[in-house]
């Protein structure tokens, strides 16, 4: 099982109580979930940061997060995917885990 959760849920973002709440509470069921199905089913997440949706992004925005991220660039949709990726063909003694796709935004 993989879920996708959120920096936010890692990082307190003021204006944005109600989403990082709810994707905390998915990172804390991940683990809880990782623990109650293991040895079966492995259970882990992926927590993308700033993800570059094209025409959808405000551009503007997403220029001055690219400033702020170690890596200088957001982050794309096959960055996410490489990861979702790597979950599901990893091997079955990883679970429990969150990793973030964040280009060090987190840090």
């Amino acid at each position: 099982i993989i879920h996708l959760g959120s920096l936010g849920g890692l990082r307190p973002w003021s204006t944005h109580a109600h989403y990082c709440s709810s994707k905390a509470a998915l990172h804390m069921l991940t683990r809880v979930m990782a623990k109650a199905l293991a040895p079966e089913i492995a259970v882990n997440c992926v927590a993308p940061g700033m993800i570059d949706l094209g025409e959808v992004s405000a551009a503007g925005f997403m220029k001055r997060m690219a400033k702020q991220t170690p890596m200088r660039r957001n982050g794309t949709a096959a960055d996410v995917a490489a990861a979702i990726k790597f979950f599901a063909t990893a091997p079955s003694f990883i679970t429990g885990q969150v990793i973030t796709i964040d280009g060090g935004l987190g840090l």
